[in-house]
């Protein structure tokens, strides 16, 4: 009996090239032996309703679009209980997640790879009541990434993300917090902040310090202080360009658990899609809880 796979996409991603290449990518699923099932997404947070929905129907989920919609699907699948493999077929503008285990940007191979039997079990993060795949944000440039329109997004990619960051710069927001992990307490203002499990950040690779291990139970959390001069700004500047790593304006180090606590709502994203305004925030690593085709 064929095995039973649920096809999600998004036909608005990386300027709806996925459908050019949709019967080639369902042909590569139905020779691998799976009985399909296509569902095209309607509207933002549509497959996570339908992966909590129906996953239990099904062997194994594929999923094609941004780091967004792959979010979406594994939010789905952990709201529902179900642990089972995702194939993901990136067609996103930056495609974070997909360059950090090495899943090719060309579809078919990405589809041949989604329909395979090679699993990497990979961590994922609890973000309070929520979850993401990669990474858990707030402050300068955070909000661009949703702000930013899908068809600015589709015309000039990563780009789109920076000149809708900039417009933030005359008037950067600061966040008062109190920041605990492992013993430790950091209390500051800082105008960006960032938990991960990603090589690759917004399309740059390089930002994180550490060694970055996909199933190691941490995260890498960098935290960048309130700038009080044009010097402390530029040193910012450069951190973001990757030009200079010797800044006393960033915190960094690993953890499996963070709490973030401030007297204001603090907009947050995750994997590039806005997560609600919060006070306090605790994140956990929860080690190897997505199954992802490579």
């Amino acid at each position: 009996m064929a095995q039973r796979l649920l096809f999600i996409y998004n036909p608005h991603s990386g300027q709806g090239k996925i459908k050019a290449h949709l019967s080639d990518i369902i042909d590569i699923m139905i020779k691998a032996g799976f009985e399909v099932t296509v569902y095209v997404t309607q509207a933002k947070s549509d497959a996570v309703g339908r992966v909590a929905e129906s996953a239990a129907q099904f062997d194994r989920i594929v999923v094609s679009g941004g780091d967004g919609t792959l979010d979406e699907a594994v939010t789905g699948l952990m709201q529902a209980g179900v642990k089972m493999p995702i194939g993901y077929i990136p067609s996103g503008s930056t495609n974070d997640f997909a360059s950090s285990v090495g899943i090719s940007t060309d579809m078919t191979a990405a589809a041949k790879v989604a329909v395979g039997d090679t699993v990497f079990p990979c961590d994922a993060g609890g973000f309070n009541e929520d979850y993401f795949v990669y990474v858990a944000a707030f402050g300068l440039f955070t909000e661009a990434s949703y702000a930013t329109s899908q068809e600015m997004k589709n015309m000039l990619g990563h780009a789109a993300y920076i000149l809708e960051g900039v417009k933030q710069l005359a008037e950067i927001p600061a966040y008062r917090m109190q920041v605990e992990h492992d013993g430790n307490v950091i209390y500051g203002e800082f105008v960006y902040g960032m938990v991960t499990n990603s090589i690759s950040i917004g399309g740059i690779k390089g930002l994180i310090a550490e060694d970055v291990g996909l199933s190691d139970g941490l995260f890498e959390v960098t935290l960048i202080k309130m700038p009080r001069n044009p010097i402390e700004l530029s040193e910012i500047l450069a951190f973001f360009t990757n030009f200079n790593r010797d800044t006393e304006l960033v915190y960094s180090f690993q953890t499996r658990k963070v709490r973030f606590t401030s007297e204001q709502q603090v907009p947050w994203t995750l994997d590039g899609e806005f997560g609600g305004e919060h006070e306090i925030v605790t994140i956990k690593n929860l080690p190897e809880a997505m199954g992802i085709l490579i």
